[in-house]
């Protein structure tokens, strides 16, 4: 079994790997993988979610301040790394919350591994192929103009779109680290993997998947064609949010989630 450990200045050790981390709360454990960007850790919903759960929230390698190891540039990196923290976690269950790019992640992870996970929650997740091959199903983020990309993120992008004049220089080389690597991670086939549509129907443990009903960069409908590929899960949308209802709704997200993480 690995060696976990969070040290002082929150982070996390796995093998050889260091991740910075946030940890908050009590109660039962939700590892909890983001999505384009790292989790703020001022961010509204994790205060709230936290209210009712132990949530471990690692900055994947190469995002946020995690540094990258060499040759470690693929989806399946981190996927193994992420099975070596829940092997590594000193709970014999824990909840897998995935978002965007984590809930593809949190969809790998949990097609291989059904002994450790408790629950698992997909929002707005990427990570499959429905359409064929000349149908776009999810938005190219890189390819697409920044304004389209954020009136597709968001329901309110007057509100939520982020103010680049605004942020520190931390954040800016933050977010620039966080767009790197997720180019890096899933630029080829583009932020999917063709063959995890066929084994998700080895995920064994209840599935919430949770969309916001403004979602531009991957639908509600993809995100129902998702949750009917996954067994015994069910599909929830949240009202007036886009691809990130945790920020836009902070409250029915918290809700939502923590609800079925009690069940």
């Amino acid at each position: 079994m690995s060696d976990i450990e969070t040290a002082v200045g929150e982070r996390l050790s796995v093998e050889d790997i260091e991740l910075e981390v946030i940890r908050r709360g009590q109660g039962r454990p939700a590892l909890l993988l983001h999505g384009l960007h790292t989790v703020d850790p001022r961010a509204r919903f994790l205060d709230l979610l936290s209210r009712r759960a132990e949530i471990i929230a690692p900055s994947h390698p190469g995002f946020g301040h995690s540094a990258r190891p060499t040759n470690f540039d693929t989806v399946y990196d981190l996927v193994h790394l992420y099975l070596d923290v829940l092997e590594a976690l000193p709970y014999e269950w824990v909840s897998l919350v995935g978002l965007s790019f984590g809930g593809w992640l949190a969809a790998e992870i949990a097609v291989a591994c059904n002994h450790r996970i408790d629950r698992l929650v997909l929002v707005d997740a990427f990570g499959i192929k429905i359409s064929d091959r000349e149908t776009p199903d999810i938005l190219d983020v890189f390819n697409t103009s920044p304004q389209e990309v954020e009136r597709n993120r968001w329901h309110d992008p007057g509100r939520w779109a982020p103010d680049f004049n605004a942020l520190s220089d931390d954040e800016i080389v933050v977010h620039a680290r966080n767009r790197d690597a997720l180019c890096l991670y899933g630029w080829h086939p583009y932020m999917y993997n063709p063959q995890l549509k066929r084994w998700l129907r080895r995920i064994r443990r209840p599935t919430l998947v949770l969309w916001g009903s403004s979602d531009g960069i991957v639908t509600p409908s993809y995100g129902r064609a998702y949750s009917a590929l996954i067994p015994n899960s069910r599909f929830e949308v949240i009202a007036e949010a886009g691809h990130h209802p945790e920020i836009e709704q902070p409250e029915a997200f918290a809700d939502r989630v923590a609800a079925f993480l009690e069940e």
